[in-house]
C-alpha cells in the first residue's frame, strides 16, 4: 500500500502473493485473463486448448491471452509437461494483492476494469455454485451462504470491520498446492468472497427528502484477496 498507515492493517504479503504493479494492472485489466490466472491457480498447470474448453473460447484466444500474462509474469511456461506439440502454462503465483491508492488514480481506467473483471468472475462463481447446488452432497448444502448486511459506519470503522475479517480469516486453512496434502479429511475448497461496499448516493440523517446526504466520489482504495476461478 502507498499509505504507510494502510500497509501496516493489511495482511501479511506471502511468497507466493503478487502486488500489481502498473504493468500488472494493465495486463489483468480483461475478463478473459483474470479467468485464465484463476483456472491455472485452482487446477494447476494446463493447456491453452484446455483453458480455452473451459472458457468457451477458441484456443488461439486463449493462446494470445497467456501469452499476453507470461509476458507480465502471472503465468509461465511448464517445461516438465510440454512437448513439441503442446505448451503447458503454469500459476507463477496462487494471490493477488491491489491496493495502492496512487496507482489506482494513476491508472484509473485500467483499475476500473480490473475491478470489473473481478467482479464478472465472482457473479460467474456464485452463479456456477448455484446451478450445481442441487447435486451437491446433503452436507455440503447446509454450508451455502448468501447474505448482505445494511451497516452504517465511518470510514474508520469500515477499515476495522475489513481489519476483523482479516483476522477472523487467518485462523483458518488457506488452500493452496500445498495445504491439500494437510487438510484433514472431508475438507474441500470453499470460496469466501468480501465486499465491503460504500453506498454514498443513500440519504443523510439531515439531508432533505429526495437528496443525498453526502457527495458521491470515487473509491480511492480498492483490494484484492484470494484470486481464483
Amino acid at each position: 500500500m502507498t499509505d504507510s498507515n494502510d500497509a501496516a492493517r493489511g495482511p501479511k504479503h506471502e511468497s507466493n502473493t503478487v502486488v500489481l504493479d502498473a504493468k500488472g494492472l494493465r495486463a489483468l485489466a480483461h475478463p478473459v485473463r483474470v479467468q485464465l490466472v484463476g483456472l491455472l491457480r485452482k487446477f494447476g498447470p494446463s493447456t491453452a486448448t484446455r483453458l480455452a474448453e473451459r472458457l468457451g473460447v477458441n484456443s488461439g484466444t486463449a493462446s494470445y491471452h497467456l501469452r499476453q500474462l507470461g509476458d507480465a509474469g502471472f503465468v509461465g511456461e511448464d517445461t516438465e509437461r510440454g512437448n513439441a506439440r503442446e505448451r503447458w502454462w503454469r500459476a507463477v503465483h496462487q494471490s493477488t494483492w491491489f491496493s495502492d491508492r496512487e496507482l489506482a488514480e494513476q491508472e484509473p481506467e485500467a483499475a476500473l476494469a480490473y475491478l470489473q473483471s473481478v467482479a464478472a468472475v465472482y457473479t460467474l462463481r456464485t452463479q456456477r455454485a448455484l446451478g450445481e447446488i442441487q447435486t451437491m452432497p446433503e452436507r455440503w448444502r447446509g454450508t451455502f451462504d448468501m447474505s448482505d448486511w445494511a451497516l452504517r459506519l465511518t470510514p474508520e470503522e469500515a477499515v476495522d470491520l475489513r481489519q476483523e475479517l482479516y483476522a477472523l480469516l487467518a485462523r483458518y486453512r488457506v488452500d493452496g498446492p500445498d495445504t491439500v496434502a494437510e487438510a484433514p479429511e472431508g475438507a474441500e475448497r470453499v470460496s469466501l468472497i468480501t465486499q465491503i461496499l460504500p453506498e454514498l448516493d443513500v440519504p443523510g440523517p439531515d439531508a432533505p427528502d429526495g437528496t443525498t446526504g453526502t457527495a458521491s466520489a470515487p473509491p480511492r482504495a480498492r483490494r484484492r484477496g484470494m484470486e481464483t476461478s
